[in-house]
């Protein structure tokens, strides 16, 4: 596996030893943080990470060193937070597969997500869109999608950064409600489902919008429904499931940004502050939607409380989908 390690500013510093005094609320961060991304560099997780990092290093004067650890749909990143110190400078955007998919994908997890995990705050929010390459696919609009698709005898395949994403998920269930032969081709990444689906060598792909805006936008690609419950604001032409006739396929993706259990509580309260600093002005909130997502923002609490209300929904998901990874 290959690690790639991305430092957002000034050098490392030197090793620091926390003291009492280190752990007030206003003093964190007084070092470099370490942030471990549990997907490789170019998805969405990773794009929209280094955004809101960049702007915590601004707010706060510290690096905030990006380490991406994908592989396992995001199992390996988070085991790694999980075992990180609980020191404040070790942090992780974890997706809902760290949350709960992934405990219904597998019969044994090597960390606990209701007891490994601090939450800090939400971090992003965005639908899945159905894209197909421009130059490989005839159709122009959905309607034209589902009859190309059905008229296919070997069935069409569709790409997802790995088992159990939400990418396959939707994919699996969309599939499956509308009668088409689906086969579906996991990548490490978004960086390599887009080559692969521009090219011809993959038919679509039912993935996180970000990192699809800007083949979308310059044309190489075409967008035919979005899942969220509305129309997403950088693409307004581009339709949701429902308006296409897919009634109740409203999925959206999130993230929370993450310590390991047993951080200080003061370190908490000021990092979750911090990310609602920077990214609740409009200009922030523009740059995100540029990027491909909502920026959000929220307590821990929060965070905590939505992990339990979709538990139990997507664990019916995987059912249905019958994905296993063990």
């Amino acid at each position: 596996m290959t690690t790639r390690r991305i430092l957002l500013g000034t050098s490392l510093a030197a090793p620091f030893i926390a003291t009492t005094g280190a752990l007030a609320q206003g003093q964190w961060p007084n070092r470099p943080v370490r942030v471990i991304v549990p997907w490789p560099p170019g998805g969405s997780t990773d794009v929209l990470c280094r955004l809101l990092c960049e702007q915590l290093q601004q707010k706060t004067g510290q690096s905030f060193v990006l380490e991406n650890r994908p592989g396992a749909g995001g199992n390996i990143g988070a085991d790694a937070l999980a075992k990180s110190a609980p020191d404040g400078y070790s942090m992780a955007p974890l997706t809902l597969g760290a949350w709960h998919i992934n405990s219904f994908l597998y019969s044994r997890l090597p960390y606990d997500p209701q007891r490994d995990f601090q939450p800090i705050s939400m971090h992003w929010e965005l639908p899945n869109v159905l894209v197909v390459s421009a130059q490989h696919n005839p159709a122009n609009n959905f309607r034209e999608f589902l009859a190309w698709a059905r008229a296919q005898r070997q069935g069409i395949s569709y790409g997802s950064p790995g088992v159990g994403t939400t990418a396959h998920l939707s994919g699996a269930l969309f599939t499956t409600r509308l009668q088409i032969e689906g086969t579906h081709v996991p990548f490490r990444g978004a960086a390599q489902i887009i080559p692969a689906m521009l090219s011809g060598d993959l038919n679509c792909a039912l993935d996180n919008l970000a990192s699809y805006v800007p083949v979308i936008q310059e044309g190489r690609a075409k967008a035919f429904a979005v899942t969220g419950a509305e129309r997403w604001p950088t693409l307004p032409d581009v339709p949701t499931m429902a308006e296409v006739g897919v009634p109740d396929f409203v999925i959206t993706s999130w993230c929370a940004m993450a310590f390991p259990a047993g951080v200080p509580a003061p370190i908490v309260e000021r990092a979750s502050a911090l990310i609602r600093e920077v990214t609740e002005p409009p200009a922030m909130q523009e740059r995100f939607l540029r990027a491909g997502a909502k920026g959000v923002f929220s307590t821990p609490a929060e965070v905590t409380a939505r992990v339990a209300r979709e538990r139990p929904v997507w664990q019916e998901v995987v059912r249905i989908s019958g994905a296993r990874l063990d």
